[in-house]
C-alpha cells in the first residue's frame, strides 16, 4: 500500500497564509536563529550570509540575556498607578527587569521556563510561588494554564499567560538578532532547545510562545542532542561500514532549573548518494536519557535564601519566617544575592553578603563558606549520579562503554557536582570538549541552518528519543481501548519508524494519542477521518470490493519537529481480480507512469525509517474465518487463482477540535492583539522619550549659545532677549508637572519654537566664517576658466591658420596627381585584375580643421553671468551688517562654483578631443577603365587553340589521371601527390 506521507487537511487558509508570510520573510532575509531557552538565561546564535555563526549580543553587549520581563507601572502626580483602558506599562527585559525587583516585586517575572504547560496546582507552580511570593499566580479560565495578574492593569483585564510573557522575552531576543543582522533584516525562523523531559504540553506551550514573538519554529531540539551536534560539526567518527566501533559520549547538563544526562552514539556511515556512487555521512543518535527536574542552580540558590531568612529572623527578633518569606521585596533581594554567592563559592572558599535597610532600621551582614554550603546541599549531591544511571539503563550500556562525559551548563561548576561525577565515571573521562555555556545554542543554530534551504552545511544525521511512551486511543465496540505505539526509546528524526495501523472501521471515526508521564495518561491530540465512508463506498461501487475485505490503514510517526505523534496519511484498500477491474483510462495511466502499486511508490530514500505494520484491533470471527479458509484451500484442489491487484483510495485526516476550541482560538486572537497593542505602546513611548531627551539636550545647547560671545555680533540684544525669555519659559514648563503629561507632538513643538529663533543666528555666523574661503574658491575657478578660454582660442586660431595653408597646398598639387594617374591607367589596360595596392597616384585626403565645430558661446556666457553675479552680490553683501540676513550665501556660492567648474570641464573635454590626431584613411582606389576583352574562345593568329573543357571533378575528390586537381576541390594529400608526379618547381605552380 502506498501511503501519502504528507499531512492532509491539517492547515486552515489562515495558517497557510501565516506559513507563507514567514517563509517569504525568512527567504528574503536568509537568516535563521538558534535559541537556548534556559531557566535563568536565554542565549541566541545567528546564522546569515556574511555573518558567521555567532552569538546575538544584548543591548548591553552581553552574550546572554537574563530570562526575565517586568512591567513598570505608570503613575500620576499623586503616585497612583494609572490603569486606564488603552494604557500600557513600560516593559523591561533581562538585567533591567531584575533591577526593578526591589521596587516592584509583584511586576517582575523571572525563570518562567519551569511554568510552561504547568497548572497552578502542580508542584512546580507551588515551588515557584514560594520563591516569588509577591507574584499573583492565577489559573486561566479557558485553558487552565498558569497565568499572572498584574497590578499595572485594571482588575477586569485578563491575566497574562506564561506563554505571553515568554513571548515578550523571545520577541526581545528577535529584535536583538535583527539589529545584529543589519538594517531591514527580518529573522523569522528558529530552532529552540528543550530539556529531554519536556512533555507534549510543555513543548506546545513553548512553540505557542515563540509564535507570539513572531518566530516560526523549525524544530525543537533536546539540550543534549544540541550539544552533540556542536561537538560533531567539526569532527569525524569511526566508519561502521568498515567494521569500526562507534563512539559513545554522555552529555551531562546541569543548568539553573534542572539536570539531564543524554547518551549519544557518534559514528560515520557510507550511504548511497546516487545510483552509482556512495557518500560518507556522520550520525549522532540519542540512545538514552535521564533527568532530575528540580536539581539545578535555582534549587541551590533557594537553600542559600533560606539561610538568609533564618539569619534575618534571628537578628530581628520580632519578625517571623513567614513574614519574611511573604515579603516579595526582601525575597527578591535575597534571590539575587544567593545567585551571586553560589557562583563565588564555585571558585572561592568563602564570601560575605550585606543588605542595608532590609527591614526598617535593620541591616543584615552574613558570611558563608564552601564547607557550610556543601553541608546545606548534601541532599543535592546524592542526586547528581542518578540521571547518568538512568541514561545508561535506557541505552543498555555501562560506564565502561563510554568514550567520555561532556559537561555542560552553568551549575556544573559547583565543586560537589564535579567531585561526584569524577567518583562515578573517573576523572579521565570527564572532558571540557565544548563551551559549557554556549555549546547548546551553537548546536541549535547549526540545526536551524541545516533545515533552512538558504544554507548548505556539513551533513549530520541526527535522531532523538521519544522520552515518554505514546499510546493510541480509540473506541472498539463501545469500549475505550489504549494501545502503545511508541516506547520511550523510539527514535525521533532520522530513522524514525512509521507505524501503519490497521483499523476495522469502515465509517468515519476519530482516534487520539496520549502520553504517559509517570502513571498519568495526558492527552496529546485527536484526529478524525474526513472521507472514510465515501472512500469505502467508492471501492465497493467502482471495483466491486466486499466491505468485509476492505482494509483501513493510517500511518503514524513521531514528528521530527517536536517528537509528538503525527498522522502522515491514510487509505482504504482491497484486492480485486485483475480481469474484473481496470479500464482503458487505467491502462493509459499505467503506460504513462501514473499506475498504482509498485509503479506509484517513490524511489527508496535511505533517510526514510522502517515501516511497521500494527493491528489496532482483532476479532475472533475474523481469525476463525481466516483459518477455515486456509484449511479448505489445503484440503481441496482448486484451479490456479486469478491474478489479484490492490485498489487503493486515500483517506483524508484532520485534527479534531474539542468543544472549547473556538473559545481558545478567540483567546489566542485576543492575546495576539494585546501583544500588538503593547508593542505599539512601547514604540510610542520610545518616540516620546526620544523627543523629551532631544528637547532637554537642546535647552542646554541654547543656554551655552546665549553665553557664547562669538554669536553676539550676529544677533541683536532684542533677539537674544527673546531667546532667553523663551528658554526660561520652556525650562519652567519642563520642571513643572506638565512635562510628564506632554505628548510627543508637544515636545517637538517646544523644540521647534526655540530652534526657529536660534538657528538663523548660528547660520549667519557659519556663513560669515565660511564665506571668504568660498569667494576665493569661486574667483579662482573664474580665473582658471578665463585662462582656459584664452588657451583654447589660441589653439583654435593656430589650427585655422594651418588649415588655410594646407588647403592651398592641396589645390596646387591636384592637377599633377590626376595626370599621373591617367598615364598609369593606360599602361595596364590589358590586365583583368588591376593591383589596387600600388595605387600611389591617388590624391591625398583633404585637410580639416579640428577646431571648426568648437563652440565657446556656452562657456563664455557662463563665465560672464557668474562674474557679474559675484560682483553685484559682493557689493550688496558689503553694505549689510553681520546680524542681517546675508545675500551671498554659502549654498549659492557652492552652486556657482559647481556650475563654472562644470562648464570648464566641458570645454576642456572638447578641446582635448580636438587635439587628438585623427586616423588617416587611404581613399579606396577607383576602378581603372578596362580595354575591351578579346574573345578567347576563338584562336587568334599565331596562338594555339585552348584545350577542350575537361569534365568537372566533384568537390573533395582529386583527379586520378595525373592532372592538376580542380581549384577548391583539392586536399593536401592530392596536391602533394600531383607535385611529386609532375616534379614541378615552385615557380611553375
Amino acid at each position: 500500500m502506498a501511503i501519502d506521507r504528507r499531512r492532509a487537511g491539517a492547515f486552515s487558509p489562515l495558517a497557510l497564509c501565516l506559513v507563507l508570510v514567514l517563509f517569504l520573510a525568512s527567504t528574503a532575509s536568509a537568516a535563521v536563529l538558534g535559541i537556548d531557552f534556559g531557566t535563568l538565561n536565554i542565549k541566541a546564535a545567528l546564522v546569515k550570509p556574511g555573518i558567521p555563526l555567532d552569538i546575538v549580543l544584548t543591548k548591553d553587549s552581553k552574550r546572554k540575556e537574563v530570562a526575565a520581563v517586568a512591567f513598570k507601572p505608570n503613575r500620576d502626580e499623586k503616585n497612583n498607578i494609572i490603569t486606564t483602558p488603552g494604557t500600557f506599562p513600560e516593559r523591561a527585559y533581562g538585567g533591567d527587569a531584575l533591577s526593578l525587583q526591589g521596587r516592584f516585586p509583584g511586576e517582575v517575572y523571572p525563570n518562567l521556563k519551569m511554568l510552561l504547560g504547568i497548572q497552578p496546582g502542580e508542584d512546580a507552580a507551588q515551588i515557584y510561588q514560594q520563591r516569588y511570593p509577591a507574584l499573583q499566580l492565577k489559573q486561566d479560565g479557558k485553558s487552565g494554564a498558569t497565568a499572572f495578574k498584574s497590578s499595572a492593569f485594571a482588575d477586569d483585564v485578563n491575566p497574562f499567560s506564561v506563554e505571553e510573557l515568554i513571548g515578550m522575552e523571545l520577541a526581545n531576543i528577535k529584535r536583538n538578532a535583527e539589529s545584529m543582522a543589519g538594517k531591514d533584516s527580518v529573522v523569522g525562523d528558529a530552532v529552540i532547545t528543550v530539556p529531554p523531559f519536556y512533555t507534549a504540553e510543555e513543548k506546545r506551550a513553548l512553540v505557542k510562545a515563540a509564535n507570539f514573538a513572531g518566530l516560526n519554529v523549525y524544530a525543537l531540539i533536546s539540550d543534549g542532542l544540541a550539544v552533540g551536534l556542536d561537538y560533531a560539526k567539526t569532527r569525524t567518527f569511526p566508519d561502521v561500514t568498515k567494521d569500526e566501533k562507534p563512539e559513545y559520549h554522555l552529555v551531562y547538563d546541569m543548568g539553573a532549573g534542572s539536570t539531564s544526562a543524554t547518551l549519544l552514539r557518534f559514528q560515520a556511515k557510507s550511504v548511497k548518494e546516487t545510483r552509482t556512487s556512495n557518500k560518507t555521512v556522520q550520525e549522532v543518535t540519542v540512545l538514552g536519557t535521564g533527568w532530575d527536574r528540580t536539581l539545578g542552580g535555582d534549587a541551590m540558590n533557594h537553600v542559600i535564601m533560606e539561610d538568609f531568612v533564618t539569619k534575618l529572623v534571628q537578628k530581628s527578633g520580632s519578625t517571623t519566617e513567614q513574614q519574611v518569606r511573604s515579603n516579595g521585596r526582601i525575597m527578591g533581594r535575597f534571590f539575587k544575592e544567593a545567585e551571586r554567592v553560589r557562583q563565588i563559592l564555585s571558585a572561592n572558599s568563602e564570601t560575605s553578603s550585606g543588605f542595608e535597610e532590609i527591614l526598617p532600621d535593620i541591616d543584615l551582614r552574613t558570611k558563608l563558606n564552601r564547607a557550610e554550603f556543601e553541608k546545606m546541599t548534601s541532599g543535592f549531591a546524592d542526586r547528581v549520579e542518578q540521571p547518568i544511571k538512568d541514561a545508561l539503563a535506557m541505552a543498555n550500556l555501562g560506564i565502561g562503554d563510554l568514550t567520555s562525559v561532556i559537561v555542560h551548563g552553568g551549575a556544573i561548576r559547583t565543586p560537589f557536582a564535579q567531585s561526584k561525577l569524577e567518583g562515578l565515571v573517573g576523572a579521565a573521562k570527564i572532558r571540557n570538549s565544548v563551551n559549557p555555556d554556549e555549546s547548546a545554542v551553537f548546536g541549535a543554530a547549526f540545526k536551524a541552518a541545516s533545515l533552512s534551504p538558504s544554507f548548505r552545511v556539513k551533513e549530520i544525521r541526527d535522531s532523538d528519543v521519544a522520552g515518554y511512551p505514546t499510546s493510541l486511543t480509540y473506541v472498539d465496540k463501545g469500549k475505550n481501548v489504549k494501545q502503545t505505539l511508541f516506547k520511550p526509546t523510539s527514535p525521533v528524526g532520522f530513522g524514525a519508524t512509521t507505524k501503519q495501523v490497521t483499523f476495522k472501521d469502515k465509517d468515519d471515526f476519530s482516534f487520539g494519542f496520549v502520553q504517559t508521564v509517570g502513571t498519568v495518561d495526558r492527552p496529546i491530540s485527536t484526529f478524525k477521518s474526513d472521507n472514510l465512508t465515501a472512500s469505502v463506498e467508492e471501492l465497493s461501487s467502482k471495483h466491486g470490493c466486499d466491505k468485509a475485505d476492505i482494509t483501513t490503514k493510517f500511518s503514524v510517526r513521531l514528528s521530527p519537529l517536536n517528537g509528538l505523534p503525527d498522522v502522515t496519511g491514510g487509505s482504504v484498500s482491497c484486492e480485486v481480480d485483475d480481469s474484473k477491474s481496470g479500464s482503458v483510462g487505467d491502462s493509459v495511466k499505467g503506460w504513462l507512469g501514473f499506475g498504482k502499486k509498485k509503479d506509484q511508490e517513490p524511489l527508496g530514500d535511505d533517510t526514510d525509517g522502517p515501516v511497521e505494520q500494527v493491528e489496532a484491533a482483532t476479532s475472533a470471527s475474523a481469525s476463525t474465518k481466516s483459518s477455515s479458509t486456509s484449511d479448505a484451500a489445503s484440503s481441496s484442489k482448486t484451479p490456479e487463482a486469478p491474478k489479484k491487484r490492490t485498489e487503493i483510495v486515500n483517506v483524508r485526516v484532520s485534527a479534531a477540535s474539542d468543544e472549547g476550541a473556538s473559545s481558545v482560538t478567540e483567546q489566542i486572537t485576543d492575546m495576539f492583539q494585546r501583544l500588538k497593542d503593547f508593542d505599539a505602546s512601547d514604540k510610542a513611548r520610545y518616540a516620546r522619550e526620544e523627543a523629551q531627551n532631544v528637547l532637554e539636550s537642546y535647552t542646554y545647547q541654547v543656554r551655552d549659545f546665549l553665553e557664547n560671545p562669538d554669536y553676539e555680533a550676529f544677533s541683536t540684544k532684542t533677539m537674544r532677549a527673546e531667546i532667553k525669555k523663551l528658554l526660561e519659559q520652556t525650562r519652567e514648563w519642563m520642571d513643572s508637572g506638565d512635562l510628564t503629561k506632554a505628548t510627543t507632538e508637544t515636545l517637538k513643538e517646544k523644540r521647534l519654537a526655540l530652534k526657529q529663533l536660534v538657528e538663523p543666528i548660528k547660520t549667519r555666523r557659519t556663513e560669515s566664517t565660511s564665506r571668504p574661503k568660498l569667494i576665493k574658491s569661486l574667483q579662482k575657478a573664474l580665473d582658471d576658466t578665463q585662462k582656459l578660454i584664452l588657451k583654447v582660442e589660441g589653439e583654435a586660431a593656430k589650427a585655422s591658420s594651418s588649415f588655410i595653408k594646407a588647403v592651398a597646398e592641396a589645390s596646387s598639387s591636384a592637377s599633377s596627381v590626376v595626370s599621373k594617374a591617367t598615364d598609369a591607367a593606360t599602361d595596364f589596360d590589358d590586365l583583368e585584375e588591376p593591383d589596387t595596392a600600388s595605387s600611389t597616384t591617388e590624391p591625398p585626403p583633404a585637410p580639416t580643421n579640428p577646431y571648426a565645430n568648437l563652440d565657446f558661446t556656452f562657456v563664455q556666457e557662463t563665465y560672464d553671468n557668474i562674474s557679474k553675479w559675484l560682483r553685484d552680490n559682493l557689493k550688496a553683501q558689503e553694505k549689510l551688517k553681520e546680524h542681517e540676513e546675508p545675500v551671498l550665501s554659502i549654498k549659492d556660492l557652492d552652486s556657482k562654483v559647481a556650475e563654472i567648474k562644470k562648464a570648464m570641464k566641458q570645454l576642456s573635454a572638447e578641446a582635448s578631443n580636438a587635439r587628438k590626431p585623427k586616423p588617416t584613411q587611404k581613399p579606396k582606389p577607383k576602378p581603372k577603365p578596362k580595354a575591351p576583352k578579346k574573345d578567347k574562345s576563338k584562336p587568334v593568329e599565331g596562338e594555339e587553340a585552348p584545350p577542350a573543357a575537361e569534365p568537372e571533378t566533384p568537390v573533395g575528390e582529386a583527379e586520378q589521371d595525373g592532372k592538376k586537381p580542380i581549384k577548391g576541390a583539392e586536399s593536401i594529400e592530392d596536391m602533394m601527390d600531383w607535385l611529386k608526379k609532375e616534379k614541378l618547381e615552385h615557380e611553375e605552380l
